[in-house]
């Protein structure tokens, strides 16, 4: 069934792809720059559904109904050792000193940083795109994609506040 969007919807969605292509750049880009092992895996994780994200904001652009639920992911039940921050670290590989962990570490607390601000702000750019939606179906997939937006950031935030990179006070 070919769904019918109105011009609101239609700009908010392309809006939708243009920050779900952002995602995808960053934690792929950040994945190859990032210094943590569990780090990479998390970012690379994340990429994947972003893309998946991507590709569901494109079927309904294309006008077709989308699936909720199906293939829109990333992992969202237990975590994993990237999730808690509690891979190991290659066997047979030199530790690092103590003043290169220090700038490894603030390497890797910018880009969570990034990362972090970046899921904030495209979860509240889904909430918009919600509200704006006159379709159950398609405000019930943004739903979805904006709840896994939120896991994104949960896994940034667990891994920082885990690697004493984001203090609760």
């Amino acid at each position: 069934m070919q769904v019918q969007l109105t011009q609101k919807e239609r700009m908010l969605l392309e809006d939708m792809r243009s920050e779900e292509e952002l995602c995808i750049l960053k934690y792929q880009s950040y994945a190859q720059q990032a210094k943590d092992p569990a780090l990479q895996q998390m970012f690379n994780q994340i990429a994947g559904a972003e893309q998946k994200h991507f590709d569901t904001i494109n079927q309904i652009l294309q006008g077709n109904q989308p699936n909720v639920g199906q293939g829109q992911g990333g992992q969202t039940g237990g975590q994993t050792g990237a999730q808690t921050g509690q891979g190991k670290q290659p066997t047979g590989q030199i530790n690092l000193s103590q003043a290169q962990q220090v700038n490894n570490n603030s390497s890797d607390k910018y880009l969570l940083q990034d990362l972090l601000s970046t899921e904030k702000h495209v979860s509240s750019a889904y909430d918009t795109s919600i509200f704006e939606c006159t379709k159950p179906n398609i405000r019930q997939a943004l739903q979805h994609i904006q709840q896994e937006e939120q896991n994104h950031g949960e896994q940034l935030f667990q891994y920082m506040n885990s690697h004493g990179m984001y203090q609760l006070q």
